[in-house]
C-alpha cells in the first residue's frame, strides 16, 4: 500500500506528529561520543549491541586544527549567506538493533496513557511500515525490519548539528529512518544524506586558525604622523587544515578543509589614520609574508602595510584590528573537492599614540 511521502494514510498529520513526537529518530550527534542506549561500549563507532544496550553508529570524528570539545571553531565565512548544514542523515544502526530500539519505543508508546485514536493509528501504521512493507510515494515499507539483510546495511537517521542555534533548522531533517545497503548511495530524495561536501562544510565550522599577533614598529607605543609599519613572517602562520571523516562497516567518507591566507586588513580603531595601502588590505608576497620588517634607514620611507595615527590616543589606546582572511577549499573521498567561502579570522591590539614632544628654547 502506498501513499504520499511523509503522510501516513487514514491518519491526520496532527496525530501522526504527535505519536512520533515521543519516538526519538535523530542519530547520535556529530560532535558528541556515540549515543547509548542502554550500556553499550560508547569506545565503538561501528554501531552494534552487547548484553546490555544498544549502541549506534552515526558519529563524525574531527581531526587536525579543530576547536577543542567539538565546538565551533574560530573562522568566520566572508560570504554572510553561506551556513554550515543544520542537520544531514548518516548510518544509525543496524536491522537488528533498530528493530531492537523501534519495537520497544513503539510498544512503549502505544501502551502510554492518551495514545489511542488518530495517535494510535499513527504508531500502529508505523510500525506496519517496518514490519509489514507498508510504504508511500519514493518510501517502500520493510519486510520485519530488514532482518534478513543484518550486516548488509544500516538504517540511516537525521542527525542534528549541535552547533546550529536555529531549533527549526537544527530539526528540519524530519523524515523517517531509512535503509541503505553497504556501499550504496542512499535514494536520491534525500537531499541532505551525508556527502564529503557536507563534512567539508562541517571542518570548515570547525576549523581553528591560529591566533596571529602583527608585528608592529614602533611596538605598542607611537606618535602622531610617524608611520607605523605592519607585517607577519612566513614563518608565523601557514596553511591549516581540518578533517572530518565517518566511517562505519560498508561506508566510509573524509572530506579535508584547507585554509591558506592571502591578506592582511587593518582597521586602526579610530578615523583619525591613515592606512597603508589605503584600502587598509596589505597582500601576501611571493615569499608568502606580508608587508616588510621596520629597519634602521626605512624612517623617511612609506610602509608597504602600516598605519599613520593623526591624533593621540590620549590616557587609553586605540583597538587595531588585524584580521587575516583566508582562502578555503576542500579535498574528499572519491576525488571530490571544490572551493569553500574565504574565512576571515582577527585579534585585537592595544596601541598607545603619543603626542611628539618639542621643547622651545
Amino acid at each position: 500500500m502506498t501513499g504520499s511521502r511523509r503522510t501516513f494514510l487514514g491518519t491526520s498529520t496532527v496525530a501522526l506528529a504527535l505519536a512520533l513526537s515521543a519516538i526519538i529518530f535523530t542519530a547520535p550527534n556529530s560532535a558528541a561520543e556515540p549515543v547509548d542506549y542502554g550500556k553499550g561500549d560508547g569506545a565503538e563507532q561501528s554501531g552494534g549491541s552487547n548484553s546490555t544496550g544498544i549502541y549506534a553508529a552515526a558519529r563524525i570524528t574531527y581531526s587536525g586544527s579543530v576547536a577543542p570539545n567539538g565546538g565551533s571553531g574560530n573562522v568566520t565565512s566572508a560570504d554572510v549567506n553561506w551556513n554550515p548544514p543544520p542537520c544531514w542523515y548518516a548510518p544509525y544502526l543496524g536491522a537488528k538493533d533498530f528493530k531492537k530500539k523501534m519495537s520497544q519505543d513503539i510498544e512503549s508508546q502505544m501502551n502510554a496513557p492518551g495514545m489511542g485514536g488518530h495517535a494510535g493509528a499513527a504508531l500502529s501504521e508505523l510500525k506496519r511500515h517496518y514490519e509489514d512493507e507498508y510504504g508511500w510515494t519514493d518510501t517502500p515499507g520493510y519486510k520485519d525490519y530488514n532482518v534478513d539483510k543484518d550486516g548488509e546495511g544500516m538504517f540511516w537517521a537525521a542527525v542534528e548539528n549541535p552547533n546550529e542555534s536555529d531549533l527549526l533548522k537544527r530539526s528540519s531533517c524530519n523524515d523517517l529512518p531509512f535503509w541503505v545497503d553497504n556501499g550504496e548511495a542512499p535514494p536520491p530524495q534525500y537531499e541532505q544524506a551525508i556527502t564529503p561536501e557536507i563534512l567539508a562544510a562541517l571542518a570548515y565550522q570547525h576549523m581553528q586558525l591560529p591566533d596571529t599577533e602583527v608585528s608592529l614598529a614602533p611596538e605598542q607605543t607611537t606618535k602622531v604622523n610617524l608611520p607605523t609599519w605592519a607585517w607577519l613572517d612566513k614563518a608565523v602562520f601557514d596553511e591549516v587544515q581540518a578533517t572530518a571523516a565517518i566511517d562505519v562497516p560498508g561506508f566510509n567518507l573524509q572530506a579535508t578543509t584547507t585554509a591558506r591566507p592571502v591578506s592582511l586588513t587593518l582597521e586602526p580603531g579610530t578615523d583619525d589614520a591613515v592606512t597603508y595601502p589605503a584600502s587598509g588590505e596589505c597582500l601576501i608576497n611571493n615569499d608568502d609574508s606580508i608587508g616588510e620588517p621596520y629597519a634602521k634607514g626605512k624612517a623617511d620611507r612609506t610602509p608597504p602595510c602600516g598605519i599613520t595615527y593623526l591624533r593621540s590616543s590620549g590616557n587609553g589606546t586605540y583597538n587595531l584590528q588585524a584580521t587575516i582572511t583566508w582562502d578555503i577549499s576542500w579535498t574528499g573521498t572519491g576525488g571530490a573537492g571544490g572551493d569553500l567561502p574565504d574565512g576571515t579570522f582577527g585579534n585585537g591590539q592595544a596601541v598607545t599614540v603619543q603626542e611628539i614632544q618639542s621643547v622651545n628654547r
